[in-house]
């Protein structure tokens, strides 16, 4: 199944750097067809810079990938937020719902002036609260 990635929201800044957020292929068994979503945030104001959508892929590298164009600032403090809507053992389609059934991680990411590709591995042992930010 391609990877197929929506955007939904953009208020990037034009002159900033790039950050391409990755997820490689150990997300593929455990998630692969599931919906998924991220979003891109600045720590310091709370603001959602971007919003992205699509699904992971059960045999493709990376699972899934988004792309956050002229969103970094260097010296900004930035966090990647993304749920994937698992609905392990319950939980509603379409709707982000409590760890236990939908997978939800929050990531830091450095900005240091360049562009920035970001790599994440399938880790539920590091799961984050973050559907507040999809409401």
């Amino acid at each position: 199944m391609p990877l197929v990635a929506f955007s939904t929201f953009s208020a990037l800044a034009e002159e900033g750097s790039d950050l391409t957020f990755q997820g490689d292929a150990s997300f593929g068994g455990p998630h692969g067809g599931q919906s998924i979503q991220a979003a891109l945030i600045d720590t310091a104001s709370g603001e959602v810079l971007g919003m992205e959508s699509g699904e992971v892929s059960a045999s493709a590298e990376p699972a899934f990938a988004f792309e956050f164009p002229g969103a970094l600032q260097e010296g900004g403090n930035y966090e990647v937020h993304y749920w994937i809507d698992s609905n392990f053992g319950g939980g509603s389609v379409g709707r982000c719902d409590e760890m236990q059934n939908d997978h939800q991680w929050s990531i830091p990411i450095e900005a240091d002036g360049g562009n920035v590709s970001h790599v994440e591995t399938h880790d539920p042992s590091t799961l984050a609260s973050v559907c507040d930010t999809f409401e």
